[in-house]
């Protein structure tokens, strides 16, 4: 009995052994056949693809060949003498062996024989003018500087400004006690009257450069020459007009004239500050109405000067209007006119 389970174990294990070797062997001759039909596809596949060499070509019989040649219609280029060409050389020189390679005699020499530089040609002088730049970076500065000061002094005397207007456009019936404040405060005054001698003295010269009286290089001489001369125009005429008030027991009504000739001072320098900007920096139809505009305002206030100041002399002194035009024509009008023909010598002569 012990022998018989022995056996009968034994033929157990040889029987699962035989199943699992059978299953694997099942799997192993699926994957061999898949592998095979794979093969067998990949190579039908290539032999499709190999042309046929008995196969023969055959030509279209009704393709003909075009018997058109067309030209080129690009010229050819003619071979001519002006082609650049290799130079010829110099065979009548001959480099001496004695003289070093890096002597400066040599290198000189073979410069001068260069086959495509001229180094032995004769020089040519090219002459070319200076060019000469007139910028007006310096005139943008000085506008700038005179509407910051125009600026400092509206901030720094704000009731001056104030009675100054109100003076000027008769705002205000009380005319007396306003001029009387104005004569009050020194200081603005001074002060704007040298604005007036700046802004003028400009003005000035831009009407001088306009009509080509001072040369292009001369613009801040003449600058220099216009303040000045207006400075001691008003000067003398202060002077002037304090004596005479002092002479003719008129010193009220000379007081009169002289606020009223400086208050109208003060109000051409301010409105003249735009159209300064304008004459500097603008050109044709702007330079042009600016520079009629600012003609018109000019005279506009002379002529407002001259009504003030005769309504303040009549006043206080019986006076002919005639009288009164007489003297505007004697003390106002000619100095202008001959400090216009002086100018007019002047550059003549020095021009």
């Amino acid at each position: 009995m012990w022998a018989l389970s022995i056996i009968f174990k034994n033929n157990s294990s040889i029987v699962s052994h035989f199943n699992i070797f059978a299953a694997q062997s099942f799997y192993l001759s699926r994957f061999v056949f898949f592998a095979f039909v794979v093969i067998l596809s990949a190579g039908v596949s290539v032999a499709q693809n190999v042309s046929d060499s008995a196969t023969v070509p055959v030509g279209n019989s009704l393709i003909q060949k075009d018997t058109i040649v067309v030209k080129d219609s690009l010229a050819l280029l003619q071979a001519n003498d002006f082609v650049s060409k290799m130079p010829r050389k110099d065979t009548g020189w001959m480099m001496n062996p004695s003289v070093p390679f890096f002597d400066q005699t040599l290198n000189w020499q073979l410069l001068r024989r260069h086959p495509y530089f001229g180094f032995s040609a004769p020089p040519i002088t090219i002459r070319s003018e200076i060019r000469l730049t007139v910028g007006k970076e310096l005139l943008f500065y000085m506008l700038v500087f005179l509407l910051i000061a125009y600026a400092l002094l509206r901030l720094a005397f704000p009731k001056y400004f104030a009675d100054l207007f109100r003076f000027f456009f008769r705002t205000t019936i009380k005319q007396r006690q306003i001029s009387g404040q104005l004569m009050e405060t020194p200081l603005p005054s001074l002060m704007l009257n040298g604005f007036f001698v700046v802004i003028g003295g400009l003005y000035i010269t831009f009407l001088l450069q306009h009509y080509k009286l001072i040369p292009a290089d001369n613009f801040w001489r003449m600058f220099l020459y216009c303040m000045l001369g207006l400075s001691a125009i008003y000067f003398i005429k202060f002077v002037g007009l304090r004596i005479s008030g002092w002479l003719f027991n008129m010193q009220e009504v000379a007081n009169s004239y002289i606020f009223i000739v400086f208050v109208i001072n003060k109000m051409i320098g301010i409105l003249l500050l735009p159209f300064l900007i304008l004459l500097a920096f603008t050109s044709g139809d702007v330079y042009s109405i600016s520079l009629t505009v600012s003609w018109c305002l000019v005279a506009g206030l002379l002529v407002y000067r001259m009504i003030l100041t005769f309504g303040a002399v009549r006043n206080q002194v019986k006076v002919n209007p005639f009288h009164f035009f007489l003297y505007i024509c004697a003390f106002e009008i000619a100095p202008l006119l001959l400090i216009y023909k002086g100018l007019l010598f002047f550059f003549r002569i020095t021009t």
